[in-house]
């Protein structure tokens, strides 16, 4: 799965060291995009990039889902006040997919 793929697509899976990495480009850019926005406009140039980000975001959180055998509905979880953060925190961050193939696609540690 390539990049654009990664950010954009909301079907296959991915991996706990893509995710992660992902996360890590996301809060990057979310930083940058803060610092940049100093002005705090009520509708900035960088409106687009948060939406940009939002998508990006929602795509890999919902391969991260798909790699455990769940459907991408399970986003909605994060909703819940507290407990649902924490559950998405520790669920896509930390469990290990599935083994194998699953109904979202192949394991993508078996196809390096």
């Amino acid at each position: 799965m390539n990049f654009v793929q990664i950010c954009f697509s909301f079907k296959g899976r991915i991996s706990r060291t893509t995710y992660w990495l992902m996360q890590l480009l996301l809060v990057v850019i979310s930083v940058i995009t803060v610092a940049a926005d100093a002005d705090y406009s009520d509708f900035s140039p960088y409106a687009l990039t948060w939406i940009v980000i939002t998508w990006c975001a929602l795509a890999v959180a919902a391969k991260r889902w798909h790699d455990r055998n769940k459907s991408a509905w399970w986003i909605l979880i994060a909703l819940i006040p507290i407990i649902g953060g924490i559950w998405t925190f520790v669920e896509l961050g930390f469990f290990r997919g599935t083994t194998g193939k699953n109904r979202f696609g192949l394991d993508p540690l078996q196809l390096r």
